[in-house]
């Protein structure tokens, strides 16, 4: 992990090594870094439509950006005056990102792990946010167990991903739904200390561009932490 907010040191003049000290699966990160450098930009550079649409109205805070790619989600928010954890397996996507910080002047914490052996510090983020993420699934549910963990009280965990992926047959691209994390088992493991304020599938907002823009509708939840 790396902390860009040291102070009295302008953000354009920071040099974080968001890649240093990885902590997860060798091979998991060689795929996504495979993944990111076949191509000079991946995704669009702007934020996601659900994320924009979902955070309207919360007042910012912590906020942990599961999978933060390329970085575009994580410089938003910190331009709307939130203190940004971006979390991703891909050392190229996480230098990328951090370029994308230091031009837009924003501070950004960077941890270069896996959700699930980033050791995150439990009920410490005001928002968890994870849009379309390849979350492993496990017999334990530590994935799910991760993210709702990471969620202080009276916080909100934001769940998105593409519909209709959850029911697709596997494929001749290695990819089989039966192996990843879908917001139906994440609702599926709340408690009572939960309440869901949003479970829906609806048309997605979807920028010009980069990977994913083919998809054409959301699976959203949105769930807020009680006690």
């Amino acid at each position: 992990m790396t902390d860009d907010t040291a102070a009295g040191t302008p953000a354009s003049a920071r040099t974080p090594s968001p890649t240093d000290g990885y902590l997860g699966d060798p091979a998991v990160r060689a795929k996504w870094d495979d993944l990111y450098a076949d191509r000079e930009r991946l995704w669009s550079g702007r934020p996601n439509g659900a994320l924009v649409a979902e955070v309207a109205g919360l007042t910012p805070g912590r906020v942990l950006d599961v999978g933060c790619g390329e970085g575009a989600d994580a410089v938003w928010l910190a331009r709307g005056g939130w203190d940004v954890t971006g979390l991703e397996v891909s050392g190229v996507a996480l230098e990328r990102a951090a370029e994308h910080a230091r031009d837009a002047d924003v501070a950004v914490r960077w941890v270069h792990a896996g959700l699930t052996e980033a050791a995150l510090p439990p009920a410490s983020f005001d928002l968890v946010s994870a849009q379309y993420p390849a979350l492993l699934r496990t017999p334990d549910a530590a994935a799910e167990r991760a993210l709702i963990s990471a969620v202080a009280v009276g916080g909100v965990l934001l769940l998105v991903h593409h519909a209709g992926m959850e029911t697709r047959q596997p494929d001749g691209s290695g990819f089989d739904p039966a192996d990843y994390v879908w917001p139906s088992m994440v609702a599926a493991a709340l408690d009572d200390a939960w309440v869901v304020e949003v479970d829906e599938q609806r048309p997605r907002v979807a920028p010009d561009g980069g990977a994913g823009a083919h998809h054409t509708h959301d699976v959203v939840l949105r769930a807020r932490r009680l006690r």
